[in-house]
This record gives C-alpha cells, sequence and structure tokens, in this order.
C-alpha cells in the first residue's frame, strides 16, 4: 500500500450511516475540521413517507430532499459521503471498517448510526400503504389525516395507547384488536377507551380495502368491512445494530428491541465507539436523531483534541527528563 492509498483510506473519524444522526455527526466534524467519512447504505427509515413533520424550519420536507441538502452541505466542509454499506468493523489501534464493495476503512473513532428498519405485521395491503394512510406516528402524520375514520390494528396490548392517543386527531377511531383478545385488556384500558369514545372490535383483521388508491375500509377474517380512511400500526422496530454488538459494545434488552448502552453523549462501553438517532434508540424522530448526532460530533472531537493534547504533554515530559 502507497503512503497516498493508506492516506485515502485513513480518517479521523468514520460515520456508518447517512441519515439525520449521521449527516448530523458529519457535519460538525466537518466543521471542526475533522477528517470524516460517511457510510450511506441508502436505507433511511422514512422512506415510504413523502414528508416529515415537527422538525422546526423543516415542516412538511420531504425525506428525500432533506437528506439531500445534508449531503450538500458536509461536501462544503470536506467531508466525504461513499454511497457502500459497512460489513464489519474490527477494533485495533483504533476501528477498521470493511465496505460491501471490497474498501477497508480506518479512524480512531467511530461513529454507527444506521438506525433501524420497520417489521410491519403481516396483513395484505400495509406495506404498500405504509407512510400514505397507514400509519405509525400521529405526530409525524396526524395533521395530514385529522378528522377522518382512524382505525387502529392492535398486536399488543400496548396498542391501547395509541388508539387513545390518535383521539387528539380524530374522534372516529376504531381500535381492531386483531392478534389481542379482549381478556388482554385491563379494566383500566377500557374505561379509558371508552371514555374517548373508542370502539373496539374483535377479530382478526384479514387485509384492506383500497378504492382508487384509498384506503376506505378494513376487512376481518369473517369478511365484515369496517369504513376506515387510516389505519395506525405499531411495527416491529428491529435496530441495526449489528456492529455495535460485534465490537463489544454493551446491550441492552428493551420492550422495542436490543440497544447499545450509551452515556448522555452517545459513547457506547467501547472506549472510541459512538451511537446516535435510532441506533441508540427507539423513539428518535427526524429532529431528535440529528440532535444526538450533533451531540456525539461535538463530543468526538473533544475527545480527539484533549487525547493528542494528554499525548503531547507526555512526550514534553519525556523530553524535559
Amino acid at each position: 500500500m502507497t503512503e497516498n492509498t493508506a492516506r485515502a483510506d485513513s480518517y479521523e473519524v468514520i460515520v456508518v450511516g447517512g441519515g439525520a444522526a449521521g449527516l448530523s455527526a458529519g457535519l460538525v466534524l466537518g466543521r471542526a475540521r475533522r477528517r470524516t467519512l460517511v457510510v450511506d447504505a441508502g436505507e433511511p427509515r422514512n422512506a415510504p413517507a413523502a414528508h416529515m413533520q415537527g422538525y422546526l424550519s423543516r415542516d412538511g420536507m420531504s425525506p428525500a430532499e432533506f437528506l439531500a441538502t445534508g449531503r450538500e452541505e458536509i461536501a462544503r466542509y470536506g467531508v466525504e459521503l461513499v454511497r457502500d454499506r459497512a460489513v464489519d468493523a474490527v477494533r485495533d489501534e483504533g476501528f477498521t471498517v470493511t465496505l460491501a464493495g471490497g474498501r477497508t476503512v480506518r479512524a480512531r473513532q467511530l461513529v454507527v448510526a444506521t438506525g433501524l428498519r420497520d417489521e410491519l405485521p403481516p396483513v395484505g395491503g400495509l406495506a404498500e400503504r405504509f407512510g400514505r394512510d397507514v400509519l405509525h406516528c400521529p405526530y409525524c402524520h396526524g395533521w395530514e389525516v385529522r378528522d377522518q375514520a382512524f382505525g387502529v390494528l392492535a398486536t399488543s396490548p400496548m396498542s391501547v395507547h395509541q388508539a387513545l392517543i390518535v383521539t387528539q386527531w380524530s374522534k372516529d377511531v376504531t381500535l381492531f384488536l386483531h392478534t389481542v383478545t379482549e381478556a388482554e385488556l385491563s379494566d383500566e384500558d377500557l374505561r379509558r377507551l371508552a371514555a374517548a369514545g373508542v370502539q373496539v372490535v374483535p377479530g382478526e383483521v384479514a387485509g384492506l380495502v383500497v378504492e382508487e388508491d384509498r384506503l376506505t375500509g378494513v376487512r376481518l377474517g369473517d369478511g365484515t368491512v369496517h369504513a376506515r380512511e387510516a389505519l395506525f400500526v405499531a411495527p416491529r422496530a428491529v435496530p441495526r445494530t449489528d456492529l455495535l454488538a460485534r465490537l463489544g459494545a454493551e446491550m441492552t434488552e428493551t420492550p422495542f428491541g436490543v440497544y447499545p448502552v450509551v452515556d448522555g453523549r452517545g459513547l457506547t462501553t467501547v472506549p472510541g465507539l459512538w451511537a446516535a438517532g435510532n441506533a441508540s434508540g427507539f423513539a428518535e424522530q427526524v429532529v431528535n436523531a440529528a440532535s444526538r448526532g450533533y451531540r456525539a460530533g461535538a463530543a468526538i472531537n473533544a475527545e480527539l483534541l484533549m487525547g493528542d493534547l494528554d499525548a503531547a504533554v507526555q512526550v514534553r515530559s519525556s523530553v524535559q527528563v
């Protein structure tokens, strides 16, 4: 390997993941004059959505436009972005990351911002409508479907909470118990549902009724159709945390999946290894993920700076002796 090749494959920081968290970390590091590489596999969680909401000054922006703008911004500060997938990583003097395309890159610090994927219940039509009129987050989509006829697909007793929350956006809400039995609902659940005016319908959902590219109903296994215009579901979150586990980060079981143990800055239990965005927790919306990336980027710059200064102090001390 030539010196130029080694230089091309060596960075101060590698960020794996090119979503809101990864790009935000890259932006902060680029502005701090750190040689940074962002590895983007191009699999954003919110790709099915036509817009994102609740991000001050970016409300209503399409996820694709948001990411394109972020890529342009990091490029201004010399941050490199490669469209590839990180398939392996090892910790040596720093971190060595292997990409699917065959390239091997190295860095002193590593940020994993690979997010998660949503695994939908196996009901026909859900995947095709997801992000349109099959929705998961009322804070993301509730305003756009306000006052329509809502359905909520129950996949666990926790779906009661979702049904209650969405009544803030519509007073016409039906909870389809689907894989949940009435016996699994507590008396408190039933009292709250009744007080909120939520209709509870037992029986498994077999599919959706779609007319002229619009959701018009929910069909039960017995053939009964309930007219609905929007259906809220709770996808199973599958964290993309393989790299973190492979590198020895301590993981913890949560009701929403297995996530790394991190401090307030995003540092895992492995020195130099950071997690940001939905790779660090389930509930990070785009604005939260960007904040997490920013915080990690600033903390990494400080870690690198102080580490270099401590090394310089040791050198000066040994020379003086």
